[in-house]
């Protein structure tokens, strides 16, 4: 069975990239990560499409952990599980906590063949430490 996946969302495109790169070299291809950061016109911010998109790369029907950098990505992200067909949505979290520590940590879990919560609850760990 396929593992939880991973979603990374930035306001930075390049601080997305990075983290799901980062993600990636530590955990392997284990786990299904998927990135998106940035405005439409190539700002900074974060787009409600994008991050649909993004969680269609990293879809497992296990579920999908994503993790944001500020309050902006989290509302877009929550935007984007809304719009999701309703069997898709209760198989992704938002995790509450740190975008790269958070993202490496929930990946980690998620490689070990955790469920969605677990991934979630080991993820927001960091911001009770």
């Amino acid at each position: 069975m396929a593992n939880v996946g991973i979603v990374v969302v930035s306001h930075s495109p390049d601080v997305a990239r990075g983290t799901a790169d980062m993600v990636r070299q530590m955990v392997g291809e284990e786990v299904k990560v998927a990135w998106c950061g940035g405005d439409p016109g190539g700002g900074l911010g974060t787009n409600v499409e994008a991050i649909l998109r993004a969680i269609e790369e990293a879809w497992s029907e296990r579920g999908v952990a994503i993790l944001v950098d500020l309050g902006g990505a989290e509302t877009n992200s929550e935007m984007a599980v809304e719009m999701l067909p309703e069997m898709r949505r209760s198989k992704v979290v938002i995790c509450n906590a740190p975008l790269v520590e958070g993202a490496v940590v929930a990946a980690a879990e998620a490689s070990a063949g955790s469920s969605l919560e677990q991934v979630r609850q080991a993820a927001e760990e960091l911001c009770r430490s």
